[in-house]
């Protein structure tokens, strides 16, 4: 064989080994890595919306709010609040069941009225820390479940004059105060600031908020009465709806929820 010839075959050679290295380099980058075992593969969520979140029961139980507004428990001043509210409550300190007794008697009268003027469920325990649902006087001339003074229950189209006091008329009043607590949420666009509105009057909270420059209820100083008034009402909420849990025995039973609106409290609502 000629050097010619060699070297051509020489050449050749080479040029077979250049490409299977480029061809194997190619396959090299352009595979995947293999994971090994001591690799944690991540896992893709095709839609984060419809991924599962877990709770213990006894982590959903321990969750409170007031009208689908979370509360800060991680605050221990709110947290201690809270409970000291619900420790008064059980039926240790109570040692009564008038409440449920009562909430069964005018809570499916209060709640299709509240749902018909698109209040939240849980005003309907307003009532109960106002007034006991009692339909006593109060010393500063508040009256009805609702506890109206005379003023505002006219404002809101009850009639207090003579012989005549709407405020003790369960329905009518429940519609006056559903017109009021839908102004006081129009005005604090929060349904806890409502709660204490009804409670302290807006003019005063309105001063609370700019004084303070904050409108998060949970993290304002307020009067004693006002400060503890939500609390209070989460608090009654607690109770009327796990009784046994807190003591009681002989509870509040109303299971049955109105989902038919009469249709004369949709027209009163509109």
């Amino acid at each position: 064989m000629s050097k010619i010839e060699m070297r051509k075959n020489h050449l050749i050679t080479c040029s077979v080994m250049l490409v299977l290295v480029i061809i194997s380099a190619l396959n090299i980058f352009g595979t995947e890595p293999v994971l090994t075992t001591k690799t944690t593969p991540k896992i893709k969520v095709a839609n984060a919306a419809t991924a599962l979140v877990f709770y213990r029961p006894d982590a959903v139980e321990s969750i409170f709010s007031f009208a689908d507004e979370a509360i800060p428990l991680n605050d221990k001043r709110v947290d201690l609040k809270l409970q000291k509210s619900i420790t008064k409550n059980r039926f240790k300190f109570v040692q009564s069941n008038m409440l449920h007794m009562k909430a069964e008697k005018l809570f499916p009268i209060i709640e299709p009225i509240l749902k018909a003027y698109g209040i939240p469920e849980d005003f309907k325990f307003v009532p109960l820390v106002e007034s006991g649902l009692c339909e006593g006087t109060s010393p500063k001339g508040a009256r009805g479940i609702w506890q109206f003074m005379p003023g505002t229950a006219r404002t809101y189209g009850l009639k207090v004059r003579g012989g005549v006091d709407e405020r003790l008329n369960v329905r009518k009043s429940t519609i006056a105060a559903c017109k009021y607590i839908k102004e006081l949420y129009g005005e604090f666009n929060s349904w806890t600031l409502a709660a204490a509105a009804y409670n302290n009057g807006s003019i005063k909270l309105n001063r609370a908020i700019n004084r303070q420059n904050e409108d998060n209820y949970f993290r304002m100083s307020l009067n004693r009465e006002t400060g503890s008034y939500v609390y209070k009402l989460i608090a009654m909420k607690e109770v009327i709806n796990h009784p046994r849990k807190y003591g009681y025995k002989n509870y509040y039973s109303y299971l049955q929820k109105q989902d038919a609106v009469p249709n004369y409290l949709l027209a009163a609502a509109n």
